[in-house]
């Protein structure tokens, strides 16, 4: 499932800062993720422990990949100031000697959710189709252009509010997780800080009408991906229910 990079016909002249940073919005409105199905039925309180386990043992393959896709783009880049405030993405997901990242903050939601820590990591009884999306993601970043690679991270611009109406719905519909929400708290200052600078320089280095383009279409591509996760998930736990051979299975199933 490799994205490659798409160039699409410059149509008409540049758009304003004020009408890129609209159609990026735009595009956040009718394509992130906090639509889909499985998202709705999380906060309506809807699924089950083993469905939830499902859900959080198949992201960690997602954020697992975040800092070596942060890492692609750091690599990609001349720009010895752009590097210095991306390199921080790195930090904030594998942590120091004196900080935890949010990797092991997702670990330990996994783990609320009952999970064995090294079932977890191990990424063995991840979903093909999981699988599959988010190797797609570092393709993007390590073959399109860097316009393509920074304007895909700016879903970050549409997760706080979910991220915050996600905190509320599950310690409402599930307070056991309650101990294992550290990694959503530290993305509600992480998250709109990063794409303030993405979306800042995504602005100022699209100058032409095709590179805004290739901006809008790589936003556009990276929503599909986190859309794409969630109907393996849906597909495999929840309607038809059919996890394929060496997937994790819940134990309703």
């Amino acid at each position: 499932m490799a994205l490659r990079s798409v160039e699409i016909p410059a149509a008409g002249g540049a758009l304003s800062v004020e009408d890129l940073r609209a159609q990026l919005r735009q595009v956040g409105e009718e394509r992130y993720h906090h639509r889909h199905p499985f998202h709705l039925m999380m906060h309506e309180g809807k699924l089950s422990r083993g469905q939830l386990q499902a859900w959080a043992l198949n992201r960690y393959y997602y954020q697992s990949r975040i800092p070596i896709k942060d890492a692609i783009i750091l690599s990609r880049s001349e720009d010895p100031e752009f590097r210095r405030a991306w390199s921080k993405r790195v930090l904030d997901h594998d942590g120091d000697a004196t900080h935890e990242g949010g990797i092991e903050r997702w670990i330990r939601l996994a783990e609320a959710t009952g999970l064995d820590r090294k079932r977890v990591v191990s990424c063995q009884e991840v979903l093909p189709g999981v699988r599959y999306a988010v190797d797609a993601y570092l393709d993007l970043v390590r073959n399109g252009t860097l316009m393509e690679a920074v304007a895909s991270s700016l879903t970050e611009l549409f997760s706080r509010d979910l991220i915050t109406l996600r905190m509320d719905r599950l310690r409402q519909h599930y307070p056991w997780l309650s101990g294992g929400l550290d990694y959503f708290e530290a993305r509600l200052n992480q998250a709109p800080e990063d794409a303030r600078f993405a979306l800042q320089w995504v602005t100022e280095h699209s100058i032409t009408r095709a590179e805004q383009e290739l901006a809008i279409h790589a936003l556009s591509a990276k929503c599909d991906i986190l859309w794409a996760q969630l109907d393996a998930i849906y597909f495999a736990y929840v309607q038809p229910g059919w996890p394929p051979p060496g997937a994790f299975r819940t134990a309703e199933s």
